[in-house]
């Protein structure tokens, strides 16, 4: 008895091997592979090439998102950069640039007066563009937009994953094609270091 039950316990694992088994491990060129779901499947040569041309724009997309967010970094950082500032006390105005040149033009405009509980006080604005790796404080004006683009950039490297993952080689020529035309048209925006799809 307890034989016959290992018996059809072992021919129904197998039975789900061999249905695992019909997925396709090697590149095919079928034109009606589904994307992303059933509906999404090509019925016609020109509705395949209609598929891959959405792949190109949504690989271009990518790469666009990747630079936006790239300057919205930078443009964040030097915001952060520009709320620094330090008190100077004591300090007379020659006491800081004793020569009168370009050095005075710069004092001009790296000084400014902070008001502060009704107390007037001479600071000195520092502002440096570096792209140091200090941390900055959390601000929803800065951190929910940054989260926001990085997901939507997070979930269109998901989905041309996906599109790759079907193992087609129209669809995985034109996720490519679409990277290589975004990273042509604007790579030079894009942060060298960034990690690819």
């Amino acid at each position: 008895m307890a034989m016959s039950s290992a018996t059809s316990a072992a021919s129904t694992g197998m039975s789900g091997m061999s249905g695992m088994g019909s997925m396709s491990m090697v590149f095919t060129t079928a034109h009606n592979t589904p994307l992303y779901s059933k509906a999404w499947t090509p019925t016609s040569t020109g509705a395949y090439a209609g598929t891959c041309i959405f792949l190109i724009v949504l690989a271009i997309l990518s790469r666009l998102l990747q630079a936006w967010r790239h300057t919205l970094e930078q443009r964040f950082h030097d915001k952060a950069m520009k709320r620094r500032y330090v008190i100077v006390r004591g300090e007379q105005e020659g006491d800081q640039f004793p020569d009168e040149s370009e050095a005075t033009k710069e004092k001009a405009e790296q000084q400014a007066i902070l008001t502060s509980r009704g107390i007037d006080e001479k600071v000195r604005v520092i502002t440096a563009k570096s792209r140091s790796k200090e941390s900055t404080p959390w601000r929803i004006s800065t951190d929910l937009p940054r989260a926001c683009v990085y997901t939507v950039q997070a979930g269109l490297g998901y989905l041309l994953m996906l599109a790759v993952m079907t193992l087609n080689v129209g669809y995985f020529l034109s996720v490519l094609a679409g990277l290589f035309v975004g990273e042509l048209a604007i790579g030079r925006y894009a942060s060298p270091v960034e990690d690819h799809h």
